[in-house]
């Protein structure tokens, strides 16, 4: 088994979509960023890449590249997969912490815990996904960011 940390943050803006988990949340405000942005995705690719010492983000996606314009952030998970794999681990379970100060998550939290699960291949049951606030502190309580945590464990894939 391997452990992997991934983390991101996003200054947010008027006239972005706000793109969590890889659904659209309704705001006045989204993640400037190359691609959409997707802070929950682009730590939880984080994460996978640094269990299987694939490199970062940044390593596979630069943001200067034209071509991730506006991607969306599960090309990018699946990429972290794929390189996982081919290193012989898969997804085991995950444990994501969002900080956003507004809009608060609660009806949305199910929902993008379901939709990393289909994305990771795994069961809803293994991946936990909590929303807090920086309670006015700091970019993100200020409500001028959104931060992301995430922790995933990479098991072996049998032989």
């Amino acid at each position: 088994m391997r452990v992997g940390f991934g983390w991101d943050l996003h200054r947010l803006a008027a006239g972005r979509p706000l793109i969590l988990g890889g659904m659209e949340i309704p705001f006045e405000k989204g993640c400037l960023g190359h691609s959409d942005g997707d802070v929950v995705l682009h730590a939880v690719t984080d994460a996978i890449l640094g269990a299987s010492a694939s490199g970062d983000i940044g390593d596979h996606f630069r943001d200067t590249d034209p071509k991730w314009k506006d991607a969306r952030s599960f090309f990018f998970v699946k990429k972290a997969l794929e390189l996982a794999a081919e290193k012989g681990m898969k997804v085991g379970n995950i444990d994501i912490t969002l900080i956003l100060e507004r809009p608060k998550l609660y009806d949305f939290k199910g929902e993008i815990a379901a939709n990393v699960a289909s994305l990771l291949g795994i069961d809803s049951s293994d991946v936990s996904f909590k929303a807090k606030t920086r309670e006015g502190l700091g970019e993100a309580g200020r409500g001028e960011a959104v931060e992301c945590f995430a922790v995933v464990l990479m098991e072996e894939v049998s032989k």
